[in-house]
């Protein structure tokens, strides 16, 4: 090991830039970020990923999965119509 290292050109932040990504500080509520926690831990994906897709599904609600309660909220209405 050296005893002086040069950083004159070093740069600080992520060693690997992300393209597409931006690097932000934000507050989230404890409960919040425990249950994106939970999530991700029993699906297998990131917890920024979660928070990342619930944050795309509230800006654009029609692009979002379908849920399960919402279909079958779709399939009785469409079976009451037809009946």
């Amino acid at each position: 090991m050296r005893k002086e290292y040069d950083f004159k050109a070093a740069k600080r932040g992520a060693v690997l830039p992300s393209p597409g990504k931006t690097r932000i500080t934000i507050m989230l509520d404890d409960d919040v970020l425990e249950a994106f926690r939970a999530k991700a831990e029993a699906s297998g994906h990131g917890y920024q990923t979660l928070i990342n897709d619930a944050l795309r599904n509230a800006i654009d609600p029609e692009a979002a999965p379908v849920s399960l309660r919402a279909l079958r909220s779709l399939l009785d209405e469409r079976f009451a119509l037809a009946a």
